[in-house]
């Protein structure tokens, strides 16, 4: 039986855990993303973090800043959401990465086919991690299609506080960075599982 978990009073153990899933899926999503660009892209992780969802939006630059968040449902042995957020000029290099546009255009509204590049991209960089999550853990693991919104972090970030808000106030944020030889840029992969979640995904790996 899968115990809930208290995610005030987790262990380093589970936390290493945690930022090694983090690890593994930026490996994956890093390599379904040179694949998907046809150029080499690094990856890393820097930092990850259990965070309130109240302070999500600081991390990427304030409640007001305008971001692209691409968001999914969870279900299967997992439920809860997840999201992989921007700010623009790292969307923008992304897309001129996939299109071969021109890091000109960085204050143009995107077209409708740039829009849809984007939401294939955030649909790879989930995919890759919730892959990784699913083979480390032996879950079923499923997304729903990836709803895409630009808008200011604090409007985005306050759909999962809403829907998780009334069983837990953390989220798994995972900061990536990710560019080619010629410039580097952050995004941010923020998985919230409902706490019963947490347990099963810690569960099934012995913690």
């Amino acid at each position: 039986m899968v115990s809930h978990i208290d995610l005030d009073k987790i262990n380093n153990m589970q936390y290493d855990v945690l930022r090694e899933i983090g690890n593994i899926g930026a490996g994956n999503a890093t390599t379904a993303l040179s694949q998907m660009i046809n150029s080499k892209i690094d990856m890393k992780v820097p930092n990850v973090e259990l965070l309130e969802f109240k302070n999500l939006p600081d991390i990427v630059g304030g409640a007001e800043k305008i971001v692209v968040g691409i968001l999914f449902t969870l279900q299967g042995q997992i439920d809860g959401m997840m999201m992989f957020m921007m700010d623009m000029p790292a969307s923008r290099h992304l897309v001129n990465l996939l299109m071969g546009g021109s890091e000109e255009g960085g204050t143009e509204e995107f077209t409708e086919m740039e829009l849809s590049a984007l939401k294939e991209i955030g649909n790879i960089i989930a995919g890759a991690y919730l892959s990784s999550l699913s083979g480390l853990t032996n879950l079923v693991i499923t997304s729903s299609i990836p709803y895409l919104s630009i808008d200011m972090a604090g409007a985005i970030l306050s759909v999962p506080a809403i829907e998780f808000g009334k069983i837990g106030d953390k989220a798994l944020l995972i900061e990536t960075e990710f560019g080619d030889d010629l410039k580097a840029v952050n995004g941010y992969f923020i998985l919230i599982p409902s706490l019963k979640s947490y347990g099963a995904i810690l569960s099934s790996l012995g913690l």
